[in-house]
């Protein structure tokens, strides 16, 4: 049987996950940003809490942990601490490791840059990369505590997933990301369609997200830093993808 997934809005543009067996009733929540969303998705589905799959420290992905441990008595997992402590914690995970949830398994990356105990979770049998902050859709992350090298191999790991997984990220910023992409690739088809794409579900009242991994790497410029026409296109050509990629993020914050 395969596993269901639900989204959901928590905060203000957070998104909310639950991954749920139907072979054994284990249920994670992917991040905690707020208690009640997430109540009320396990209550519309009649699903228990098992697990929370944490992937960084932030306040907007950790803000419901402790609410719903004392609530559902649901095992923690989260990566090891690197500068801020995360509380409530049963299991500590890292590169390589793998979750059991029932009968799923979520293979861990670390992917720091954004926070330097990132991690992000992919189930592989289900095709499902839940990056949170690291990668979004049409762009990444901010990088608060790494480095740009550290945050574009970070990136590489997720680009090298293959291109039928589905990205479930952290944050509804997709129609943003467009708005900046496009100040770097207006010519770029791939972009140009997601645009377009994106616009009709906003319109619609409709989440952007899950994404597909292989449409994310022809259209989200922050995976293209290798590219020639992208290091051309902010003026430098022949530099390394990193600095490429630094150049891009730090024009995104500007932006």
């Amino acid at each position: 049987m395969a596993a269901d997934i639900r989204l959901f809005p928590c905060l203000t543009d957070n998104f909310g996950y639950l991954i749920h067996d139907p072979a054994t009733n284990a249920t994670a929540s992917i991040d905690a940003p707020q208690a009640a969303p997430i109540i009320s998705a396990l209550q519309r589905e009649g699903w228990t809490l098992t697990d929370i799959l944490v992937t960084h420290h932030h306040g907007d992905h950790v803000g419901g942990v402790a609410e719903l441990k004392q609530k559902y008595q649901c095992r923690v997992v989260a990566p090891h601490d690197k500068s801020t402590k995360i509380a409530n914690v049963d299991l500590r995970v890292g590169q390589g490791d793998v979750v059991k949830l029932g009968s799923l398994l979520a293979r861990v990356l670390e992917t720091p840059g954004h926070t330097l105990d990132h991690v992000s979770y992919v189930f592989d049998a289900e095709k499902a990369l839940f990056a949170a902050d690291t990668l979004f859709s049409i762009g990444c992350g901010r990088v608060f505590e790494g480095t740009y090298p550290m945050m574009w191999d970070s990136l590489l790991k997720l680009r090298a997933l293959p291109d039928d997984f589905k990205l479930y990220c952290g944050h509804e910023y997709t129609a943003a990301n467009v708005k900046f992409a496009l100040t770097v690739e207006p010519d770029n088809p791939a972009l140009r369609a997601r645009a377009e794409e994106v616009t009709r579900l906003r319109a619609e009242g409709k989440p952007t997200i899950p994404a597909l991994l292989g449409e994310e790497k022809k259209a989200n410029v922050f995976l293209r830093a290798d590219e020639p026409s992208v290091a051309a296109s902010v003026r430098l050509k022949g530099r390394s993808p990193a600095e490429v990629f630094g150049e891009l993020r730090e024009r995104k914050n500007k932006s």
